[in-house]
């Protein structure tokens, strides 16, 4: 099949990859011209790993290009993709869908036959009908389909997730789009994988409600470690005793400094927003969103009680900047609430992440940055652990401690154990389990 993707964004240029792979003939569509040049460079602009490979193989077999003109590639294709940017409106939490509306009138504007026009971006409930009114208005008379088919990527992992999915969930009012939807997809049917058929307004509430209910799960275990600390439990034997459930699952139970991302914060607010706009409020939801907003601007207080209650003229290394590990992705990352706080507090912040350093220097100010986790630590009087990088798992501690100034360390992601710190000579705390002293 001929498909044309609109955004080559980090949702735009995996799944167009992916498609690719898949055999079908993608052209990935960009209003940014430098974007679109690095990428017929040969350079991706997002880090995902194993992704430059599969942009690279799908480029050299002629399945995937990359163009600036839109209009071009939707005369070429069959079905066009919007997956284009949904960012939170300010002011009020609602998806903003500027970005989205444009594209589907440009769309609308080139097209020279029937068209299946597919939402990929996260868009909220009902959105749709109004993609299918504008597609009317602005060609009257010429057809179209619209469909719903909402991503499940994870940050890291998405390659294996468009290509191994849970479910894919596709919503359409017609045969003809439920047959073209069902084509674009045939490859998975091999491997059995679930395609959730259903309308387009309960598909895009999928998608909303599948990450409410996974920002709920973090916030939940998130304010279970509070009360963990307060009574001497410890979060990660309540997480196995309760994830060890069917009905509740292990995953997303981690306590840590709270949630961020590109998902997670924006569609929260959206959901709350919606409900909120057809007299239905999600009190749970908006519950979610305060409680997170809180907790990571508390994580800086941690910080400055391990250091005996002032930072003043104090240096502290940060360890992972970006909201996950194996991402450069900076949007909403707990670093952005923590670093600055620490900055006011008095501190002298010396920051390290294996690929967000980039990203990070744009939106931090007064930071030095250092070269490695080891010269983070440097001189430092606390160590933070922000992210849970796999290379800040396998820290030589020796090292650190001997490069610190003083031997505290703050785990906001559990990574090590209190035990085992605090045999090293660390004055160790972390996140809803028993502290550690120096040993």
């Amino acid at each position: 099949m001929r498909v044309a993707m609109i955004g080559t964004g980090y949702v735009g240029l995996v799944s167009g990859t992916c498609f690719s792979e898949f055999g079908h003939s993608v052209v990935c569509v960009d209003n940014d011209r430098s974007k679109i040049e690095r990428l017929l460079g040969g350079e991706i602009p997002i880090y995902e790993p194993g992704l430059d490979d599969l942009v690279a193989r799908n480029v050299r077999s002629g399945h995937l290009g990359f163009t600036t003109d839109l209009a071009q590639a939707v005369r070429d294709a069959e079905v066009v993709f919007i997956a284009v940017g949904t960012p939170s409106r300010r002011g009020d939490g609602h998806a903003d869908l500027s970005y989205v509306f444009e594209a589907v009138r440009q769309v609308a504007m080139a097209a020279d036959g029937y068209r299946l026009v597919v939402t990929k971006s996260t868009v909220p409930v009902g959105t749709g009908a109004k993609v299918k009114a504008l597609l009317a208005e602005t060609r009257p008379g010429l057809p179209f389909d619209v469909a719903s088919n909402p991503e499940f990527l994870r940050e890291g992992s998405a390659i294996e997730d468009f290509m191994r999915p849970d479910r894919v969930v596709v919503g359409t009012e017609t045969a003809r789009a439920r047959e073209l939807m069902t084509e674009l997809y045939r490859p998975l049917f091999l491997a059995e994988t679930p395609i959730v058929h259903t309308t387009i307004e309960s598909a895009e509430l999928i998608k909303y409600a599948a990450n409410a209910f996974l920002a709920t799960k973090i916030t939940f275990i998130n304010e279970v470690a509070d009360l963990c600390e307060k009574v001497g439990a410890n979060v990660q034997d309540i997480a196995r005793g309760i994830g060890l459930d069917g009905r509740i699952g292990r995953k997303f139970l981690h306590a840590g400094p709270g949630f961020g991302g590109s998902c997670f914060p924006k569609d929260t607010r959206a959901l709350v927003s919606s409900a909120q706009e057809y007299n239905a409020p999600l009190s749970l939801v908006e519950q979610v969103v305060a409680s997170n907003e809180a907790r990571k601007r508390r994580m800086a207080d941690r910080v400055i009680a391990a250091a005996g209650g002032s930072l003043a003229g104090k240096t502290v290394g940060v360890l992972g900047l970006t909201f996950k590990p194996n991402t450069d992705d900076m949007r909403e990352a707990p670093s952005l609430d923590i670093v600055p706080a620490l900055i006011r507090a008095g501190a002298t912040v010396r920051a390290y992440d294996p690929e967000g350093m980039a990203e990070a220097r744009r939106l931090l100010d007064r930071v030095v940055w250092a070269e490695d986790a080891y010269d983070a630590v440097t001189g430092a009087d606390v160590a933070v652990l922000v992210t849970e990088w796999n290379q800040f798992r396998a820290l030589d501690l020796d090292r650190v401690k001997a490069a610190m100034k003083a031997p505290v360390m703050v785990d906001l992601r559990n990574v090590y154990k209190p035990e085992e710190m605090a045999a090293r000579g660390f004055a160790y705390s972390s996140i809803g389990r028993p502290a550690a002293g120096l040993g």
